[in-house]
């Protein structure tokens, strides 16, 4: 190829196709100095390196700009520089603070926050880990001259490693570089430092002296921050090589999203209409809301009227809660819309709209008459939760309950042959164990669990024996993992990882075509790694580590869960 005949090189890109491997894109953020944007070669040598495509980011404050270019990206680089303003940490400037840095301060702040909110994988190198301090509840001292015994301010060249620092075991840190069997040595050119790591993050490095030396998400987020310069260093590309690796699962997840139906069966959102929330407002009184189910890349959720057990007239109770779903649709309608059908959800999907499916969380809201299922069947409900915690006059509940019935009721099995017919779910999350055979020997079509975890692994009577699930399996119906903590775990807190393995004892038991995800968010539910509706991503990321195919992923991700609807509303 001659060097200077550009037809030669487009040439050699045009010989094949496609033109170019698809790589994850990195953004860096961009220096500021002498009314000029800079970045360090190191940087972007260093993410071609490790197999990324990188992309520089101005400091630029503008909300457009920065979500615009967050769409496009797989993965962050908060760079280095100088000072942050304290102010913006709440603090008064002290006579020992550099030159802050005004152009960078407020546009890396909303980039650090709103890249967290996608959950996209970030790296903060230097400055960086101190923008993420501050961005996200830590603290950074100003100066750490009075406590630093070792010299954080190097005169050597940036290539030249002058300190030593140990990094704590189990660590993402750790096994980036567990293969080292010497202490890793860094450079070190800063003068400020995290002090305070906040809840998001846990010290995983420290110099001699004790200074923090790194960070990383304690949400299993994939979030590291290092206060040395890893681009000046030779055995820096390791961390390149995370960052890309985890863009590139980021990456995949996303485009997952792009093809299958991702529906929770089971969020308890309405409950806080009392609240005065505001569903198109990131609001953080909910876990679901429009930003949140965009930044998880959700596209539906079954949003149930939840009635307790002693609700005054309990059938206008349910209506006045759809009534508020339905004004926050016509309110967002350019984005929302109401589904009844799995055809309606995809229809929505294809429209670049969100779903909201309608469910009633204890059947007391029929009032004891069959009639009103006909009403909640045409206001669009798709399945109905037989009670809640304690006995009605349908059957009796898990928990707190008088053994009223002795299972389903004479009245129950009514209303589980009407539900039929009307097409309508029979969901028995929240009944006894009585009452579930009762119900799987009564109706004649596939019954779901909406949001039940397994016995076997928390011995709580809200969830599912395996002689349950097996028998639910059989049936045809389905259980959904959720999400809550004391279904999770007897004791200690749940994690995603306990989220996992409930989902993979129920695949064990009753196979891949019975499983699905009911988070019970704004009902209790939620758990770290898996808060809200914003990190949804995450459990697509956690289920391709697992190497569940796309296929598997889609009947998870409540395709199984629509297969029943189907079958039902054909009845």
């Amino acid at each position: 190829m001659n060097r200077f005949d550009l037809q030669s090189h487009l040439d050699d890109i045009y010989a094949h196709f496609p033109e170019a491997d698809q790589k994850p894109v990195i953004g860096i953020t961009g220096n500021y100095e002498d009314l000029t944007c800079k970045l360090g070669q190191g940087y972007y040598k260093s993410v071609v390196a490790a197999g990324g495509v990188p992309v520089i980011i101005p400091p630029v404050a503008d909300k457009d700009v920065i979500i615009n270019t967050l769409e496009h990206l797989d993965g962050l680089i908060l760079s280095g520089g100088g000072d942050i303003n304290p102010l913006w940490a709440g603090e008064e400037p002290s006579p020992k603070l550099h030159g802050v840095n005004q152009e960078r301060d407020l546009p890396e702040l909303l980039i650090a926050q709103l890249t967290y909110n996608r959950q996209i994988p970030m790296l903060g190198i230097c400055r960086g880990i101190q923008t993420l301090a501050v961005a996200l509840g830590g603290k950074v001292a100003q100066d750490i001259g009075d406590v630093a015994k070792v010299k954080h301010s190097q005169d050597a060249d940036r290539s030249e490693p002058t300190h030593s620092i140990s990094i704590i075991r189990d660590s993402i840190l750790d096994s980036i570089y567990k293969s080292y069997d010497r202490p890793l040595m860094v450079n070190s050119f800063h003068h400020q430092a995290v002090v305070e790591t906040g809840d998001k993050f846990r010290v995983v490095a420290q110099s001699a002296d004790n200074i923090i030396e790194a960070i990383e998400s304690t949400e299993y987020k994939s979030i590291v921050g290092v206060q040395w310069h890893p681009e000046c260093l030779e055995e820096g590309l390791p961390l390149f090589q995370w960052l890309v690796g985890e863009a590139a699962s980021f990456r995949q997840a996303q485009r997952v999203h792009n093809r299958v139906l991702t529906l929770d069966t089971h969020c308890d959102t309405p409950m806080f209409f009392p609240s005065g929330i505001h569903f198109d407002q990131r609001d953080p009184k909910i876990l679901v809301d429009l930003h949140k189910m965009t930044e998880g890349r959700q596209d539906a959720t079954i949003m149930v009227a939840y009635l307790p057990q002693n609700t005054e007239n309990p059938t206008t109770y349910a209506d006045r809660i759809f009534d508020k779903i339905e004004d926050i649709v016509a309110q967002n309608q350019q984005y929302i819309a109401l589904a009844r059908t799995p055809d309606d959800l995809w229809m929505n999907k294809h429209r670049g709209k969100k779903s909201i499916m309608l469910g009633i969380e204890n059947g007391i809201a029929i009032d004891s008459k069959l009639e009103n299922l006909q009403h909640f069947k045409d206001r669009g409900i798709v399945y109905m939760t037989l009670c809640h915690n304690g006995d009605n006059d349908i059957c009796d509940a898990a928990s707190k309950s008088n053994n009223t019935h002795g299972g389903v009721s004479a009245f129950g099995e009514q209303v589980i042959k009407e539900m039929n017919r009307l097409g309508i779910m029979v969901d028995l999350s929240h009944g006894g164990e009585k009452s579930f055979y009762d119900a799987l020997d009564i109706s004649t079509m596939p019954i779901v669990c909406s949001h039940s975890s397994s016995r076997a692994l928390c011995d709580h009577q809200r969830n599912l024996t395996d002689d349950q699930m097996r028998a639910l399996a059989k049936n045809g119906g389905v259980a959904q993992t959720t999400i809550y903590n004391g279904f999770l775990r007897k004791d200690g807190e749940a994690t995603i990882m306990d989220v996992m393995e409930h989902l993979e004892h129920a695949i064990d038991v009753m196979g891949i075509d019975h499983v699905g995800l009911g988070t019970d968010f704004d009902g209790d539910g939620g758990v770290r790694g898996l808060a809200d509706s914003s990190e949804l991503i995450n459990f697509t990321r956690a289920l391709l580590a697992r190497r569940f195919s796309e296929q598997d992923i889609q009947k998870i991700w409540g395709g199984n869960f629509l297969r029943v609807m189907q079958q039902v509303q054909m009845k």
